[in-house]
């Protein structure tokens, strides 16, 4: 069964250490309510488990705080109270027929304030950019198609998902890598289709034989099938591309991977907003949130402020950064705040990274150096490396879990227990083919090369997960050989998650309005 996301609704929990959100959980009854919301989430998680009929060894982030002297909120508490109830779910799960007795894989439980500048940056996938910046309603997008009456465009709307072999192919290539492949497949296509050379007139003078007549009948169905799925995604393609043109995003894209990087600082975000005042709105609220989860304290008091006006924001979106600012764990703002500090008295003050590159890998396309924190988190599972004080588990692992290595265990067949095929994702499969058309092969042959992999990881996230954290799933699942599965309480686009941001701030919020 290809999984690769899943979502449970479910009462959601982004919140931050500002004083309109501590009065949210600050009483009992909040706190009762926020317990029981965790309980539902925690059998729905749960569920899923029972119906793949694995048993999850448990990680989660634990709570942390500032010192012995300071209370743990009751957001800190959320990913351990949440791994506590999956646990006690799954303990009354054992008794059911067939129900593994020991853990067959891993779930890693987190919440969003692990990154949170993955929410903002611009992720450039094709699957992130159509939905960051194309106005989609889910996975549903909305084109003009010539009138079939001779008449005016007519509109028509398309679902994006998993019965498209060409979004499947491509939702998680760079929109540069797409769009070459989506160029190559076109002329694969034309080359090698009989009915499209007649169609485009490439074929010699001449009368045609009836064999010929015959396959070009025959051909001519499958051809206009393909042709509309193929010159979809070629709009698709030139749409985003012109509006990264037109919006100057490739200039955005670099600075705000700069700052995560450390190659770029406070001077330089000024120097982009007084020299691109035509930036949209929410393209310069992005960068000021990514800027304030690097430099919060460069938006305390009227630093905040007057960076708001000199990106001529108005005070709504002051909301969002500032709990952008705030929605690192208490702990992690400290050291953020003294990291300024250095011991060697260097004279060039240092920039402040988010990120630190991965000089391991090298990447073919611009702005793909950026990578979500769950893609470290990951790796460091899979390996064993991961800290058990940050990431305790809720069950000491049996003795055969890991065997006498870790890299045993990656590689190692397991044990079959789900009731549901496990099939080679559609999106791991090899993408060359003979017909011309090669993302059809990846939806007709299923592969016993998933068979092959180690045990399954899977990542829940509170509060709402990326696109950008979907992509590394998926590039860890072959790059690690074990299934990455990604979980969360919802799949948000920039937008979303900058409303969501606003919101927290309204007074009149209550837990049960906050919906994520």
């Amino acid at each position: 069964m290809n999984l690769e996301y899943f979502a449970i609704d479910g009462q959601g929990f982004i919140t931050d250490n500002g004083k309109a959100l501590e009065d949210l959980f600050g009483d009992e009854e909040n706190t009762r309510k926020g317990d029981a919301c965790l309980n539902v989430m925690a059998t729905r998680v749960a569920t899923v488990f029972a119906s793949l009929r694995e048993f999850p060894l448990v990680r989660y982030r634990a709570a942390k705080s500032l010192d012995p002297m300071t209370m743990t909120t009751f957001r800190d508490l959320i990913p351990t109270k949440l791994a506590a109830g999956i646990w006690n779910c799954l303990m009354k799960y054992k008794s059911i027929p067939n129900f593994p007795q020991k853990e067959t894989c891993e779930l890693l439980i987190l919440d969003r304030s692990i990154d949170q500048i993955a929410p903002v940056i611009h992720e450039w996938t094709y699957d992130a950019m159509c939905h960051d910046l194309l106005n989609m309603e889910g996975n549903k997008y909305v084109h003009e198609v010539p009138s079939k009456t001779g008449g005016p465009p007519e509109k028509k709307e398309v679902l994006l998902e998993e019965h498209d072999p060409i979004w499947v192919e491509l939702r998680h290539a760079h929109i540069a890598d797409a769009s070459e492949r989506l160029h190559d497949k076109m002329t694969n296509f034309v080359s090698k289709n009989k009915a499209a050379q007649l169609q485009h007139g490439s074929r010699d003078g001449g009368e045609l034989s009836t064999r010929e007549l015959q396959k070009m009948v025959q051909a001519l169905p499958q051809y206009s099938e393909q042709i509309d799925k193929l010159s979809l995604h070629v709009e698709i393609a030139g749409k985003i591309n012109r509006m990264i043109r037109d919006q100057g995003l490739r200039e955005l894209g670099q600075l705000q991977q700069d700052l995560v990087f450390g190659d770029a600082g406070m001077k330089d975000v000024i120097k982009f907003l007084t020299t691109n005042e035509e930036a949209s709105r929410e393209n310069k609220l992005r960068l000021l949130m990514i800027l304030a989860a690097i430099y919060p304290e460069k938006f305390e008091g009227e630093k905040g402020l007057n960076l708001m006006k000199l990106a001529k924001l108005p005070p709504d979106d002051m909301n969002a950064v500032n709990n952008m600012r705030l929605l690192a764990p208490s702990s992690d703002a400290k050291k953020s705040s003294a990291g300024a500090f250095s011991l060697k008295f260097d004279i060039h003050k240092k920039k402040r990274a988010a990120r630190k590159d991965r000089s391991g890998e090298q990447e073919t396309w611009q702005l793909s150096r950026f990578y979500p924190i769950i893609e470290e988190l990951v790796e460091k599972l899979s390996k064993g490396e991961l800290s058990k004080d940050d990431y305790p588990c809720m069950n000491d692992p049996s003795p055969t879990f890991h065997g006498t290595s870790q890299a045993a265990s990656i590689h190692e067949a397991p044990v079959a227990h789900s009731m549901r095929s496990r099939r080679t994702p559609t999106w791991a499969r090899p993408r060359g083919s003979d017909d011309g058309y090669s993302s059809d092969s990846v939806l007709k042959h299923a592969s016993s090369d998933f068979k092959k992999m180690g045990k399954r990881i899977f990542v829940f996230i509170v509060g709402g997960a990326t696109r950008s954290e979907l992509r590394v799933c998926h590039k860890l699942t072959g790059k690690l050989n074990r299934e990455v599965v990604l979980g969360s309480t919802s799949l948000d686009d920039p937008p979303q998650f900058i409303t969501k941001l606003k919101l927290l701030t309204a007074h009149e919020l209550s837990l049960d309005d906050l919906q994520i």
